[in-house]
């Protein structure tokens, strides 16, 4: 089995451990009040935070000492 192979039979859990200590994500999120924010999210899915701005989300990652990443 290649590597590229062993990389897709990848599952989704350990997908998420492996960025689990070094990265979050951004996402965008309407609130039912229909106010557009951006949560903060830790690599296996758990919502860490929430910002007004993705700029903000951004910054507040990066303060933590982790990397951010964009989910669209």
């Amino acid at each position: 089995m290649t590597q590229i192979e062993r990389i897709r039979q990848i599952s989704q859990g350990d997908l998420a451990m492996l960025g689990l200590q070094g990265i979050a994500y951004v996402r965008p999120m309407t609130t039912s009040e229909g106010v557009e924010v951006f949560t903060i999210n830790a690599a296996d899915g758990t919502r860490l935070a929430i910002a007004a701005t993705e700029a903000q989300a951004v910054a507040a990652i990066r303060e933590h000492e982790l990397e951010p990443v964009s989910v669209h």
